[in-house]
């Protein structure tokens, strides 16, 4: 499998933002290659298209992209909620019916961020858990991670809509619930976040939102844009044009795009079933094995949270 040929747009920003040297790339795959060969307690994928999404994503520092790959596969020993649903049980469907996680098709031009709007409110917290929203949204990012070059590239902005969200949905947001998330989103894949969008702030809403900026780096930290109700403020960031109709854009309904989300997720199959093969065995690897106590630290240790 070879790397597919970037936009002309594409390229000259991978080239000016992410050091991507085209007269490079084929010996720095060989390296990660040769590398994860070497690695006893990991069961990686080696594919080119895949491993360069990690080496774009590290704007190709060869150690941050061992890091970085040895971490995204660690995770699913350290945090198996957020890896427990099956893409082939009738749960993952139910769940992304949900339309809790919606990765928009249209993108505002060829050099945009890729937009993915969460909204929680949309599932019942007696039924679901924020793990199962998180299990079936990383499946769909592996098929981004394969296939759409502007996420690696250009990267992501959420959208986060508290519309309907209640007490109960933010009691699922413990603060080891909190940890793992920014670790698995903000330091295990290799996407760069561009923004994230918060619509519909109910009250109680900045409780959570200091706790998890907080967690974030600086670049990330200012990249927070609460909107509340000002759609048209929203709307300078994220045009109508790629947002559901739901949200005042001409981007498709919600249905419809759960529906090609459906569609993406069959047509992956394959690809999916081998992947749920990969990960780590810690009693192979060099050295310490990684806990997750390691990653996220102890359940109670977060004061600088402030949740009093």
């Amino acid at each position: 499998m070879s790397v597919r040929p970037l936009s002309v747009e594409l390229a000259e920003k991978a080239r000016l933002e992410l050091n991507e040297n085209p007269n490079r790339v084929k010996d720095d795959l060989q390296h990660m290659k040769d590398w994860l060969a070497k690695q006893p307690h990991l069961r990686a994928r080696t594919e080119d298209q895949w491993l360069i999404a990690f080496l774009r994503g590290c704007k190709f520092s060869l150690e941050r992209t061992k890091e970085k790959l040895d971490l995204y596969y660690s995770i699913r020993n350290t945090a198996p909620d957020y890896f427990r649903i099956n893409h082939t049980e009738p749960l993952f469907n139910e769940v992304l019916g949900l339309g809790s996680y919606l990765i928009l098709p249209k993108l505002a031009s060829p050099t945009s961020p890729r937009v993915i709007i969460v909204r929680p409110g949309s599932y019942n917290p007696e039924k679901y858990t924020v793990a199962d929203i998180l299990s079936v949204s990383f499946i769909l990012e592996k098929i981004l991670f394969l296939e759409d070059d502007n996420m690696i590239v250009a990267g992501i902005q959420f959208i986060l809509d508290l519309d309907a969200v209640t007490m109960l949905h933010f009691l699922q947001m413990t603060p080891m619930t909190l940890k793992k998330m920014v670790v698995t989103t903000q330091d295990a894949k290799p996407i760069r976040m561009k923004g994230t969008h918060y619509l519909n702030t109910p009250k109680g809403f900045e409780t959570v939102f200091n706790a998890i900026k907080s967690l974030l780096n600086e670049k990330n930290q200012n990249r927070l844009y609460v909107h509340n109700k000002n759609y048209d403020e929203m709307y300078k960031h994220i045009p109508k044009e790629i947002l559901p109709t739901e949200y005042g854009g001409s981007g498709g309904n919600i249905k419809e795009i759960i529906e090609y989300w459906k569609n993406k997720v069959e047509e992956y199959n394959e690809f999916l079933k081998q992947d749920w093969q990969c990960g780590t065995d810690e009693s192979k690897r060099p050295g310490k094995p990684k806990t997750a106590e390691d990653m996220f630290g102890v359940e109670g240790s977060f004061r600088q949270l402030h949740f009093d």
